[in-house]
C-alpha cells in the first residue's frame, strides 16, 4: 500500500471520527441545555413518586359511647391486564377467593385496553391477604379504610352512609363530612431502577377525622325502632315515625323510622327507604294541632280554661259544614274539655274568636312554617298558608290540623315547649365534635309558665278520660294528645281511606323528662290516633322512663 493511499484513509477515518464526535457533542449539548429540565423531571418521576396518605374517618358514637359508625381495615385489589398471563385460569381463582362473579372478573382481567382496573374496592382484608399469598403476576394490593356500621339498622336513616371513597353521601355522614373526613397527607417514595422502594419522605402527615358524639341513645333508639316495627306490622301501615326528645335540652334521644335498613347495604336500598321522615316529610297533624289553637286563645286572654261554650255537633264555616268525630247532641263544654275531648267544633269556635291574624301569629310562634334549625340535612319547613291566602273556610280547617303540614320534629318540639314550662328549645342530634364542647342551644319563650301548666293539665285529662286513655302508664301522670287526619287526595279534597294516626305527649307530667311523638302512616283496621298510635307511644315512653330511672309521679296508678 502506498503512503499516499494510507494517508488518505487516515484522513478519512479522522473525518468520520470528527463527524461522530461533533454529532455526539451536539446531542449532548442539546440534551443538557435544551432537554435537561424535562428529562430531569422524567428521571425524577421514575425514581420518585408522590402518593396521597389517606386519613382515617372519625368514629360516630351514641350518647353512651357505643360505636355507631367506624372505620374498618380493608384491602383494595387491582390488576394490570397486560401482565395477566392467562385470564381464563386467573379469573376463577380470584373470583373464588374474593367471592366475586367469575365472569365479571374475567372481563376485567382480559381487558388489555387498560393498564389498570379495579378487581374489588375495599375487599375483605382476610380474603385479600389469602389472594395476595398466591403471588399472581399482574395483581396489586393496597390498604384502604371501609365504613362499617356495627349496629346494622339502628339509626340508619339518622347516620346515613359514606360511599366507597369514604365521603359522606347521606344523613349525618354527609352533614358532618368535613370534620369526619380529616385531611389527607402526602408522601414521596424513592425507588431504585427496579421499582423497589428505597426511602419514603412524608411531606405532610395525614390528619385523621374527628370523632362525633350524638345525643341519640342506642338503647332508646332500638326500643323505638322495635315498637314501630311491631306497630307497622300490627296495622298493616305504610310506615311509622317516632321522635324522643329531652324537652329541657332539646337533645334528640331517638329518631326512628320503620321500616329501616342495614346501613352497610345502602347501595341495594331505595332512596325512599333511606329518608329520615322525621325531618324531611310533612303530614297534616289533625287534632294534635289543637294545642296551638287553645294556647293562642288562652294566651290572648279571650278565654280561660273554665270558660263554657254551648257547642252543636256541627258548625257552618263559609261553604263547609264541619262536625266532631263522634256523633253527639248539643253539649256545653269548657275550654279544657274542648281539648281533652278533641272537639272540632270547639276548636273552630276558639279560632274564630282569635281571628286569622292572631292565629297565624301563634302558628309561627310555635315554630310551624319555619325549620327548627336541627343539625341534620334536608329539613323541611312544613307548609303553612299565609293569612292573606286564606279562603273563607280556612279558619275551619287550620285550627283542627287540616290544610297545614308539619314535620314530626316540629310537632315534637312544640309539645316539648309546653313540657319545658313554655320555653321552646332547638332540637339537636350532635352533642360534640372531637374534643370540643357542645354548641349553645337556642331557646325562646312561647307561652308563659302559667299557660304551660294549664295546657299540661288539659293534656293530662286527654289521657285520663279523653281520647288518649290507651297511653296511660302505671305509676306516671301522662300528658298528651291524639291526632287522626285524612290524607289529601291528589284529585282534590281528602281521602276516605288513607289516614295518618298520631300521638304526642310527655311524662312524668308533673316534672317532664321525655317527649315522645309517634305517627303511623296509612294504618288498616283502625285509623284513630288513640287506638293506633297511643299504644306505641305508651310502649316507647314506658321503656324510656324505666331506662332513665325516672321517678314515678303517680304511685299506685294503673294503666287502662
Amino acid at each position: 500500500m502506498s503512503g499516499r493511499l494510507a494517508n488518505r484513509r487516515i484522513r478519512l477515518l479522522l473525518a468520520v471520527f470528527a463527524i461522530v464526535f461533533g454529532a455526539t457533542l451536539a446531542r449532548a449539548i442539546w440534551l443538557q441545555g435544551v432537554r435537561a429540565q424535562s428529562l430531569g423531571r422524567m428521571a425524577a418521576s421514575q425514581h420518585r413518586q408522590t402518593v396521597t396518605l389517606a386519613a382515617n374517618r372519625g368514629t360516630i358514637y351514641d350518647s353512651t359511647g357505643v360505636q355507631l359508625a367506624i372505620g374498618e381495615q380493608a384491602m383494595t385489589v387491582y390488576a394490570d391486564p397486560l401482565q395477566i398471563r392467562d385470564a381464563t385460569k386467573v379469573a376463577p381463582l380470584v373470583a373464588r377467593i374474593l367471592r366475586l362473579d367469575a365472569k365479571e372478573v374475567y372481563e376485567k382481567l382480559s381487558d388489555r385496553a387498560h393498564g389498570f382496573v379495579y378487581v374489588e374496592r375495599k375487599a375483605d382484608a382476610t380474603r385479600a391477604a389469602k389472594l395476595q399469598a398466591q403471588h399472581i403476576p399482574g395483581l396489586g394490593f393496597y390498604p384502604e379504610e371501609r365504613r362499617f356500621y356495627p349496629q346494622r339498622g339502628t339509626a340508619a336513616q339518622v347516620l346515613g352512609y359514606a360511599g366507597v371513597d369514604n365521603h359522606g353521601l347521606s344523613g349525618l355522614e354527609l352533614a358532618l363530612d368535613r370534620p369526619l373526613a380529616g385531611r389527607p397527607g402526602r408522601e414521596t417514595l424513592v425507588r431504585d431502577p427496579f421499582g423497589h422502594v428505597l426511602d419514603s419522605i412524608v411531606s405532610s402527615p395525614a390528619l385523621d377525622g374527628s370523632d362525633i358524639s350524638l345525643t341519640i341513645n342506642q338503647n332508646i333508639q332500638g326500643t323505638a325502632e322495635a315498637v314501630l316495627r311491631e306497630t307497622v306490622q300490627r296495622w298493616g301501615a305504610k310506615d311509622a315515625t317516632a321522635v324522643v326528645l329531652d324537652p329541657h335540652t332539646g337533645a334528640v334521644l331517638a329518631m326512628a323510622v320503620a321500616p329501616t335498613y342495614d346501613a352497610n347495604n345502602f347501595p341495594a336500598v331505595s332512596k325512599d327507604l333511606q329518608r329520615n321522615r322525621a325531618i324531611t316529610d310533612t303530614y297534616e297533624p289533625g287534632s294534635t294541632f289543637k294545642l296551638v289553637t287553645v294556647a293562642g286563645a288562652l294566651s290572648s286572654g279571650i278565654v280561660t280554661p273554665q270558660k263554657m261554650f254551648t257547642l252543636p255537633y256541627e258548625i257552618q264555616v263559609a261553604d263547609r259544614r264541619i262536625h266532631d268525630a263522634e256523633p253527639r247532641g248539643t253539649e256545653t263544654m269548657s275550654v279544657a274539655t274542648i281539648l281533652s275531648k278533641s272537639s272540632n267544633v270547639g276548636a273552630i269556635t276558639l279560632a274564630e274568636l282569635l281571628g286569622k291574624d292572631r292565629l297565624t301569629s301563634w302558628i309561627s310562634r310555635f315554630g310551624f312554617g319555619h325549620p327548627t334549625g336541627i343539625d341534620f340535612p334536608g329539613e323541611s319547613q312544613g307548609i303553612v298558608l299565609p293569612a292573606d291566602k286564606w279562603s273563607g273556610s280556612t279558619i275551619g280547617n287550620v285550627p283542627i290540623g287540616q290544610g297545614i303540614a308539619v314535620t314530626p320534629v316540629q310537632m315534637a318540639s312544640a309539645y316539648a315547649a309546653i313540657a319545658n314550662g313554655g320555653v321552646w328549645t332547638r332540637p339537636h342530634v350532635v352533642e360534640r365534635v372531637g374534643d370540643g364542647v357542645g354548641k349553645r342551644v337556642g331557646r325562646r319563650r312561647v307561652v308563659t309558665r302559667w299557660i304551660a301548666r294549664e295546657l299540661t293539665a288539659m293534656l293530662r285529662n286527654v289521657v285520663l278520660d279523653g281520647t288518649g286513655t290507651l297511653a296511660k302508664i302505671p305509676g306516671y301522670h301522662v300528658a298528651g294528645k291524639t291526632g287522626t287526619a285524612a290524607k289529601p287526595d291528589p284529585r282534590g279534597g281528602y281521602s276516605t281511606s288513607r289516614y295518618v294516626a298520631s300521638f304526642v305527649g310527655f311524662a312524668p307530667a308533673t316534672r317532664p323528662q321525655v317527649v315522645v311523638l309517634v305517627t303511623v302512616d296509612e294504618p288498616h283496621g283502625a285509623i284513630w290516633g288513640g287506638v293506633v298510635a297511643a299504644p306505641a307511644f305508651k310502649a316507647i315512653m314506658q321503656q324510656t322512663l324505666q331506662y332513665l330511672s325516672a321517678a314515678p309521679d303517680a304511685p299506685g296508678s294503673t294503666g287502662p
